[in-house]
């Protein structure tokens, strides 16, 4: 398995794409748990081209994104970018993803100059210290078979991603409350550059937050197979600064799932109490027949 640092090396890589034309850009791919692109990776390579064509005083403050397709991990993605307004406080981005000739994913972004204004939040959870919480390397191996524990930590391993209670695939066939809590941040530090930890988050945002779907039918999920998954929609509202090689609270809970369908909700804080980031995404959640 790959060291912490060269692993988070590796996925900067990832998301620094290849600019071939003013607007257009290519990434790459690599293999996920599952055999398609790994959602995360094409909503943060996005959100990188988006970001190329705005002014740098201009920080992300909102995405809004449908996963159209399957993307394929052995072909470059191609991402082109409309500039769709450039206002006096706001600038607006729309991203599609094509592989093969077809749209796979679909981004808006939109982006705001800094101002002063009314400011307050809610009350942050009580969650467990991050540091007294076992590693991805120490509790995966208690939940999952070997080799699916190992497949699971290196496809993670860019990020120290810390579960505050036992996951779903740790808890098959016991139904709970449909709410979990995660700690994370990479593994490394970044650059001062505000882009990229919202790039990284938006990454990691995609890891976790349909579990509490699954907790609430006792379900283990996409790791053990009792279920069939896929993300569909992704929306993020980013409130606050934060760094996210700065442990990050990921509480997520599940309003509802129908139809094939289930909901996470979720908001991230900073470990002093600051609401960071707010977090909504519909996935597929089908039982195998």
């Amino acid at each position: 398995m790959p060291e912490a640092h060269s692993a988070l090396d590796g996925l900067l890589d990832l998301l620094d794409l290849e600019r071939i034309e003013r607007d257009i850009f290519r990434g790459e791919s690599r293999s996920a748990l599952v055999p398609r692109v790994f959602g995360g990776q094409v909503a943060a390579q996005a959100l990188v081209a988006a970001g190329r064509t705005v002014p740098g005083d201009r920080l992300a403050h909102s995405l809004h994104a449908y996963f159209l397709r399957p993307g394929d991990p052995g072909a470059p993605i191609v991402y082109t970018v409309d500039r769709i307004r450039d206002g006096r406080s706001f600038t607006t981005r729309r991203v599609v993803a094509v592989q093969h000739g077809q749209p796979i994913f679909h981004l808006s972004a939109s982006f705001q100059a800094y101002e002063e204004g009314l400011d307050h939040q809610a009350e942050m959870p009580a969650a467990p210290d991050p540091e007294s919480l076992p590693t991805p390397a120490e509790m995966l191996p208690r939940h999952l078979p070997r080799e699916v524990a190992d497949r699971l930590i290196e496809a993670r391993a860019a990020v120290d991603l810390r579960y505050a209670e036992v996951p779903p695939w740790g808890s098959v066939g016991e139904p709970r409350e449909p709410r979990s809590q995660v700690w994370f941040r990479t593994n490394g530090k970044l650059a001062d550059d505000p882009l990229l930890h919202v790039v990284l988050a938006t990454y990691v945002s995609d890891m976790t937050l349909l579990d509490s779907v699954l907790l609430a039918h006792g379900r283990g999920g996409w790791a053990v197979g009792d279920v069939v998954g896929a993300s569909l929609d992704h929306a993020m509202w980013f409130h606050r600064p934060f760094r996210a090689d700065e442990w990050l609270l990921y509480d997520q809970e599940s309003p509802t799932a129908s139809g094939g369908r289930g909901l996470g909700q979720a908001r991230i804080w900073t470990q002093d109490g600051k609401l960071a980031i707010s977090v909504i995404q519909e996935g597929v959640v089908r039982v195998p027949r």
